[in-house]
């Protein structure tokens, strides 16, 4: 494992790596396949502009110059709060939440998400985090510059002080990494041939920072 000298901050991607969907709905995706099927033309930025705005779910359909029904929206949103529901934290996140703060350095997430999602992770935290990147309050998703850019200014630090741990090679591994910032690739399925790679997140705790 390559030593990570001089980091004074660890930021997180969300899904997939410090939580996860217990019962997965997938309600934008049934709420974009209603959207298109009412007229709109798909393009292939439509989830990045979903996660790149912060709106309320129930005015997606305006975002896309769409309408439908207050029944189609209420259906849609109970799904969604039962996703919601579902969201848990993965068994070793708050002891290696708790063991970097204890050991000074900052934390932070930086995830592409739509509005919903930030509260019921925010809600799970055993503290108040000193960052928070969400691309819907940023107006940009990773692997985009300006969200780690976002990140680092919201840390105070510069990108070589920070490093970025996640489970998607281009968004947080990757990208970070051609922002100037350190970065561990999260593959919690399987052992990684990846020197900078990880299978738990407390595995972190035994890298010199």
């Amino acid at each position: 494992m390559t030593k990570l000298n001089g980091i004074r901050a660890v930021a997180f991607d969300v899904f997939g790596t410090i939580v996860e969907i217990g019962d997965k709905r997938r309600p934008y995706k049934q709420l974009m396949q209603k959207i298109y099927k009412a007229g709109r033309e798909k393009d292939l930025k439509d989830a990045e502009l979903l996660m790149s705005t912060n709106i309320a779910f129930s005015n997606v359909p305006s975002l896309f110059d769409m309408n439908l029904s207050p029944e189609e929206i209420s259906l849609l949103e109970k799904e969604l709060m039962s996703e919601l529901s579902t969201i848990t934290l993965y068994p070793e996140v708050l002891f290696t939440l708790n063991s970097l703060k204890e050991a000074g350095y900052k934390i932070g997430l930086c995830s592409n998400l739509a509005t919903p999602y930030a509260k019921p992770v925010k809600e799970l935290l055993p503290f108040e985090l000193d960052a928070y990147a969400w691309s819907f309050e940023v107006g940009a998703i990773k692997p985009e510059e300006r969200i780690y850019q976002k990140l680092c200014e919201a840390l105070h630090c510069m990108p070589n002080e920070v490093l970025m741990i996640g489970d998607t090679l281009e968004e947080d591994y990757l990208g970070s990494r051609s922002f100037g910032m350190h970065a561990l690739h999260l593959n919690r399925s399987c052992e990684s041939q990846m020197a900078e790679s990880i299978s738990k997140l407390d595995e972190l705790l035994s890298i010199p920072l």
